[in-house]
C-alpha cells in the first residue's frame, strides 16, 4: 500500500523535501540525550540514513493524504445538529466529570519517559526542589501545557498533560490525595505539587461536566461531535482512496471514486 501511495506522491511531486526530513529528524531527535538516541537506533536496527529514509516515505505519504482526503473533508453545521438529535441519549450523563491535566515528577529517571527539554529529576531531594520551581513558574503565568511538554516525567508530557475526562466513581478509586486535590479546584486552577509514592503530581482541572443531559448549544458538545465526523469521514476517504489507487492500473473502482467525489457520503441506494 505505501508503494502505491509514494508513486502518487511522486507524480503529483509531493515528495518530502530535505528541509522538512531534517525538521522531522531534529523533532524526533529533540526528546533523547544523544547516548539515548544512538541507543535507540540500534535497539530498531537502524541507521541515521535508514530512519531519514523513513521519514522521508512517511511524510511524502502523509502531504499525498492530506491533498487528496483531508483537505476534501467538509463537516456542515446541518451534520452536527443530525447527529445530535439522532444520538441524544449519548450526551446525558450519568455522573459528574473531571477533565484533568498532570506534572509528574518522578525521583528516579524513567529511560523509556521523555519530555521536551529532557528534563528529569534524579533523587527525592531533586524531585522536590523540581516541583517547587514548576508551581512557581505555573504561579508566575508559565502555560500548564507547555510547562508539561517541556517538563513532566510521564507519557502524558507529549499531550501537555492531557489525561481526558474522569468520572466521579473513576476519581472515587483513585489515590485519596490526589482526589482531594481534584474536588478542590475550580475550572482553570492548579493544585499544590502533591507528594505521591512515585514523587510529585500538579494536576489542573481543565473543566467539570455536571450529571445530567448535554444541550446542543453547548460549545464542547458540537466540538466533539465535529471531531467524531471528522474522523470517521477521513476514515472512510482514505479507505477509499488507498482501493482506488490500488486499483488505477487496472479497473476502476466505481464505488471508491464515488465516495472521493461526494467527500465521504456512500452513494444512495438503488
Amino acid at each position: 500500500n505505501s508503494e502505491i501511495l509514494l508513486e502518487r506522491a511522486a507524480k503529483l511531486n509531493l515528495v518530502a523535501s530535505d528541509a522538512e526530513v531534517e525538521d522531522k529528524f531534529t523533532e524526533s531527535k529533540s526528546p533523547y540525550t544523544e547516548e539515548e538516541f544512538q541507543r535507540k537506533l540500534q535497539e530498531m536496527g537502524l541507521t541515521v540514513d535508514d530512519l531519514k529514509s523513513d521519514m522521508r516515505r512517511q511524510l511524502s505519504i502523509q502531504k499525498l493524504l492530506n491533498r487528496e482526503v483531508v483537505a476534501k473533508i467538509s463537516i456542515s453545521d446541518q451534520d452536527i445538529a443530525d447527529f445530535y438529535n439522532k444520538n441524544r441519549a449519548k450526551f446525558n450523563i450519568a455522573e459528574p466529570q473531571y477533565h484533568i491535566a498532570q506534572i509528574v515528577i518522578t525521583p528516579g529517571p524513567d529511560p523509556s519517559v521523555h519530555n521536551r527539554k529532557n528534563d528529569k529529576a534524579k533523587s527525592e531531594a531533586e524531585a522536590g526542589r523540581k516541583a517547587a520551581l514548576l508551581i512557581n513558574k505555573l504561579n508566575a503565568g508559565a502555560d500548564f501545557a507547555e510547562t508539561a511538554m517541556d517538563y513532566s516525567e510521564d507519557s502524558s508530557a507529549a499531550a501537555g498533560g492531557d489525561l481526558g475526562f474522569y468520572s466521579e466513581s473513576a476519581l472515587n478509586r483513585s489515590d485519596p490525595a490526589l482526589k482531594k486535590a481534584v474536588l478542590a479546584l475550580k475550572p482553570g486552577q492548579v493544585s499544590q505539587p502533591i507528594p505521591t509514592k512515585g514523587g510529585y503530581r500538579i494536576l489542573k482541572l481543565l473543566a467539570k461536566q455536571s450529571a445530567g443531559q448535554r444541550q446542543f448549544s453547548d460549545p464542547q458538545v458540537q466540538q466533539a461531535i465535529r471531531d467524531s465526523l471528522r474522523s470517521r469521514k477521513e476514515q472512510l476517504l482514505r479507505s477509499a482512496y488507498l482501493i482506488e489507487a490500488r486499483d488505477d492500473a487496472h479497473v476502476t473502482n466505481f464505488l471508491s471514486r464515488q465516495i472521493l467525489e461526494s467527500s465521504g457520503k456512500l452513494p444512495a441506494a438503488q
